[in-house]
């Protein structure tokens, strides 16, 4: 008998062994491809694992105003909630006049959302001849692949090839990076985001200029980036001094500018077109219960999830973690950049959003995040971890939040 336990155990050491040899090889083999070929394979993986999450909660969606009951994945990809306003801008374009319920008010419209991708969509249609379904996602779907060669390009120039890595798988693990492959925003953005930060990372500041303009077309955070420049000119200025050329100071402030009129463009647009000066502001407040105000809603949401004094207490604490950890010594080490977007496009938060369930998609692209906890944990096995636990909340933010439950539920 003793005999034959030995033997077990040695047979399941040599298994583990082999195992063990054949998950290095494997990773040697990864690690040795180019970067673009690394970070497009993390892409897939992730990409097919949320498919398949799609697919199985598709089997559970009713039928609605926007989909047949258990749709295909295109239709689950791309006819849910706002994905809806961007197939009307593709298919329609932008009404006139301005749209207006009943009582006057400015209705819920296509004005409320930036034109960037629903008019790539339409072109790719054009071109192809292919249907809002199949162009709409795979147009997300490749743009997202481009956001992650970008990134690690990113991450990689700020805190090296092995952080860079885990940084990115983080970033697609995220619970709402599924989201990357439908018929929404995140991707471009996210690709037009890390292009933005890279370039300006690189002081190749032409280029910025052309990226933050980008941004400013297809997600409302351009203004914040303004602060990130302004960082980066202010932190260039005092490492260098008098040392920086006439020609990168006159570079800097033109990109400052361009910020903010990336910022502006849209909602400008949106007045020109309609004849109406605040019409973007109008559209906005329809999905609202009021006006815009600064920093409440995130106090009354505190307070109904956690209680009256425990709720903003919470908030404050959180908040005031995040600034200790964007400043801290790991943050440094990326440079500056980085952490500035993470307080800067959270301060824009705190000014423009009502937070709610929307929130896990809006701080998707908080990507430096990502990068600083791979910096901090640095093991294998720990970033694993990480992303495991985010590859099964992407379950419960597929099931709860982007799977709809007629006649009305919480918007992803």
């Amino acid at each position: 008998m003793i005999v034959l336990l030995d033997g077990l155990l040695s047979a399941r050491q040599r298994a583990g062994s082999a195992l063990h040899a054949a998950g290095a090889r494997a990773w040697l083999r990864f690690t040795a491809l180019p970067g673009w070929a690394q970070a497009l394979l993390l892409y897939a993986a992730t990409r097919v694992f949320a498919a398949a999450v799609t697919v199985s909660v598709a089997r559970f969606q009713e039928q609605s105003v926007w989909t047949p009951a258990s749709p295909s994945y295109p239709i689950m990809a791309a006819d849910l909630w706002d994905a809806t306003w961007y197939r009307k801008i593709a298919e329609g374009g932008y009404p006139l006049p301005l749209p207006r319920s009943a009582d006057g008010a400015a209705a819920q419209s296509e004005w409320a959302f930036f034109p960037a991708y629903p008019l790539l969509v339409r072109l790719l249609m054009t071109v192809t001849g292919g249907s809002w379904e199949v162009v709409a996602p795979t147009t997300a779907l490749l743009l997202g692949a481009a956001a992650a060669v970008v990134l690690r390009r990113l991450f990689a120039r700020v805190a090296g090839e092995q952080a860079a890595l885990a940084g990115l798988l983080l970033v697609l693990c995220a619970p709402a990076a599924p989201v990357l492959q439908y018929a929404y925003t995140e991707s471009l953005a996210l690709l037009a985001l890390a292009w933005a930060l890279l370039t300006l990372v690189e002081r190749r500041y032409g280029w910025c200029v052309l990226a933050v303009l980008l941004l400013g077309a297809t997600r409302a955070v351009a203004l914040p980036f303004a602060l990130v420049v302004l960082v980066h000119a202010v932190a260039r200025w005092r490492a260098e001094g008098r040392s920086v050329t006439l020609r990168d100071r006159f570079a800097l402030l033109g990109l400052l500018v361009a910020s903010g009129v990336a910022g502006l463009a849209w909602p400008v647009a949106v007045g020109v077109a309609t004849g109406i000066p605040d019409a973007y502001t109008e559209v906005q407040s329809a999905w609202r219960s009021g006006q815009v105000v600064w920093v409440v809603p995130w106090l009354r949401a505190s307070s109904q999830l956690f209680g009256d004094v425990a709720g903003p207490v919470l908030l404050v604490a959180a908040l005031a973690a995040l600034v200790w950890w964007c400043t801290g010594p790991a943050a440094r080490s990326l440079g500056p950049e980085l952490p500035a977007w993470v307080l800067a496009q959270q301060a824009y938060l705190l000014v423009v959003l009502d937070p709610w369930t929307s929130l896990f998609r809006y701080l998707l692209l908080q990507v430096p995040v990502a990068l600083l906890i791979a910096v901090q944990v640095r093991s294998r096995a720990a970033v694993g971890a990480w992303a495991v636990a985010g590859l099964a909340l992407q379950v419960v933010w597929v099931a709860w939040l982007w799977r709809f439950s007629p006649p009305s539920d919480w918007p992803p």
